[in-house]
């Protein structure tokens, strides 16, 4: 099984791998070729990952590359509600895994603040995306349902946040499957950026990649909102 059996829509190219290593370190590489290019064309390059299991190895790759890390921005495109010393942080996951050695010169734009409510920090959130520079790199990751970032079917705020225009950059948002609730970039400030890559590991993710294609209703599988846009896909059994 592999994406050549999937109907690919023809902005999106797909890029298979034999073991998760070999995407690792092609993604770092890809990724890091991208940021140069414009830290040479603008001064600065923005980065905007996402959390989870899946990108550790990713993330790793990524510290080894050589870059001016100081001239670059990373943020996420989505975070639990929870400190950053919890095991669940993303922020967390990136300064154990990436934020190291050379890359902790970058600048770090955190989702999470400490604030009493998820609303709260929602607001927050979006007043400090605002001065986000534009997104050069964003790496997606998708769920078993077909969500990405915290883009989650039936959340409350999913139709504001597949809003395709807005002002807002930053939602709470619930996950019903998880144990923690979320913060996300919005369809509308994620779908700003230059390069988009979904990274997806499995026949299963494969699976769902297939059954995301095959409709339309964004809001039953919200990583339909990035299909039809020039994408970027790296796969691996």
């Amino acid at each position: 099984m592999a994406t050549s059996n999937l109907q690919l829509p023809g902005n999106v190219v797909a890029h298979d791998f034999a073991s998760p290593p070999l995407l690792a370190d092609a993604l770092a590489s890809k990724v890091a070729e991208q940021l140069r290019g414009a830290v040479d064309q603008q001064g600065v390059a923005t980065l905007v990952v996402s959390g989870g299991r899946s990108p550790v190895m990713f993330f790793q790759c990524l510290a080894r590359q050589a870059l001016d890390w100081s001239k670059v921005v990373i943020s996420l495109a989505d975070e639990r509600w929870v400190p950053v010393e919890h095991a669940d942080s993303n922020a967390g996951l990136l300064k154990r895994y990436l934020l190291v050695g050379a890359v902790a010169k970058a600048r770090f734009v955190s989702l999470y603040t400490t604030t009493k409510t998820q609303e709260q920090a929602a607001d927050e959130a979006d007043s400090l995306l605002a001065e986000l520079p534009p997104i050069d790199v964003l790496v997606l990751g998708m769920g078993d349902d077909g969500h990405t970032a915290s883009l989650f079917p039936g959340s409350p705020n999913l139709t504001e946040a597949l809003a395709e225009t807005g002002e807002r950059r930053c939602l709470p948002m619930m996950a019903p499957t998880v144990p923690h609730q979320r913060l996300t970039m919005t369809r509308a400030l994620l779908a700003t950026a230059r390069h988009t890559v979904l990274s997806v590991q499995g026949s299963g993710k494969l699976n769902t990649l297939r059954d995301a294609l095959a409709g339309d209703d964004v809001a039953a599988m919200p990583i339909r909102a990035f299909l039809h846009s020039p994408l970027d896909i790296y796969w691996c059994p």
